[in-house]
């Protein structure tokens, strides 16, 4: 009996992929710090838990494919804080971003076709294209310029006649990156000059540090027609086990389209839906919090990294997280050294290898993405343990 190609031909995730050496270390006693996931350690608003726990109906219904109105509603009023007017039957909730980008890879493309994405990536744009038999098409960035887009010139010549979409996260992941106003201008250009669409993750909106502007695709008017925003409470509220995403798109046919997939999978779960729909009422005040912890911890693994001799990476503007191009010839060897033959005081570190980041063969092999989901002090103990296994990984390498 044979697998299918399809399933054969995805790659493992990079991010978990490597897990078993970190569980291998822990029963050999060493404490691991985990800087490889994405998992914030920001406590979730109460309101959520209050709501799911007040729930008395007798039965537990299904919800309706397009969402629950309450959250249909609740999103709508976050929008409109940012300036953006969606009515309901533009809105569609989802089991989490990811099958909201699943479902949008599937309405926008036929197999064959391709999407344009910034490269490094959210790994699993590549398994959800997979999936549906879609390539994605990559516009490499640079850890020198800080994975900034290249010139307009660049994008435009990655473009061909099975290109359908670009699609960006903003800011990003893996890269922390904050793209400019500028640069989102020019994605916008090349979209209506080549009649694509723009699949625009923004999970991470409220997180922008440093005072930077934040521009998102659904403030660019010429482009409302082709526009699809991916989000989640996932990040901005700490639950990431809810798994509640969204799509949100001005284009009518297209959500009409991607309504049929949800229908498909009947609904998205009731008690997590009303939940979200009170997370999105969680007042402004908490994401002033949230980026001054998360602005705090960025700069403790980014001032222990930048000790290091050979490391280049510009400081993120965004999301939390780190990509760092190290003085290794393969990181993914040193992930494996830190967690089988490195430990400081029985301490060790556990981060992700950068390759799968990337499509292009053999970009991101001597890169690592780090996330800062820890307090302060737990953070500066992995920062400061990363920094010295990597001093003596380098010293044992020469």
């Amino acid at each position: 009996m044979n697998c299918s190609k399809r399933v054969s031909s995805m790659q493992a995730s990079p991010i978990r992929k490597l897990v078993p050496y970190a569980t291998k270390a822990k029963q050999n006693g060493i404490k691991v710090y985990h800087l490889n996931i994405g998992q914030p350690d920001i406590k979730t608003p109460d309101g959520f838990y209050d709501v799911v726990k007040n729930f008395n109906e007798e039965v537990l219904a299904y919800a309706t494919s397009e969402g629950m109105p309450e959250l249909l509603e609740a999103l709508q009023a976050y929008y409109k804080t940012y300036d953006m007017n969606f009515e309901k039957d533009e809105l569609l909730i989802t089991n989490g971003g990811s099958e909201a980008l699943l479902f949008t890879m599937m309405a926008v493309c036929d197999p064959g076709d391709n999407i344009l994405v910034a490269e490094p990536f959210y790994t699993n744009y590549n398994g959800f294209a997979q999936c549906v038999n879609v390539e994605i098409n990559p516009v490499t960035t640079k850890a020198e310029e800080g994975f900034h887009l290249p010139s307009k010139d660049v994008v435009l010549s990655k473009v061909n006649d099975k290109t359908r979409a670009i699609l960006l996260s903003n800011p990003g992941n893996p890269t922390g990156t904050v793209y400019t106003k500028e640069e989102i201008e020019m994605i916008a250009e090349i979209a209506k000059e080549k009649n694509l669409w723009i699949i625009a993750d923004e999970v991470y909106r409220e997180f922008v540090y440093d005072g930077l502007e934040y521009t998102s695709f659904g403030n660019i008017e010429s482009v409302q027609d082709r526009v699809v925003i991916i989000d989640s409470v996932s990040k901005r509220y700490s639950a990431c086990g809810a798994r509640i995403g969204s799509i949100a798109c001005k284009n009518k046919e297209l959500i009409a389209q991607i309504l049929k997939l949800c229908q498909g999978r009947l609904c998205v779960p009731t008690l997590e839906q009303l939940g979200a729909a009170e997370l999105y009422k969680t007042p402004v005040s908490y994401f002033k919090e949230v980026n001054d912890e998360y602005k705090r911890r960025r700069d403790v693994l980014y001032n222990e990294l930048m000790k290091v001799d050979g490391v280049i990476c510009e400081k993120p503007t965004g999301a939390f997280y780190i990509l760092a191009k190290l003085p290794v010839e393969n990181a993914e060897d040193f992930v494996i050294w830190m967690l089988e033959e490195y430990n400081k005081d029985g301490e060790t570190v556990m981060v992700t290898p950068a390759e799968g980041f990337y499509a292009t063969p053999g970009l991101g092999k001597d890169e690592v993405r780090l996330a800062y989901i820890f307090k302060e002090e737990d953070l500066l103990k992995a920062a400061k343990t990363l920094a010295d296994g990597l001093k003596k990984y380098m010293e044992i390498k020469k």
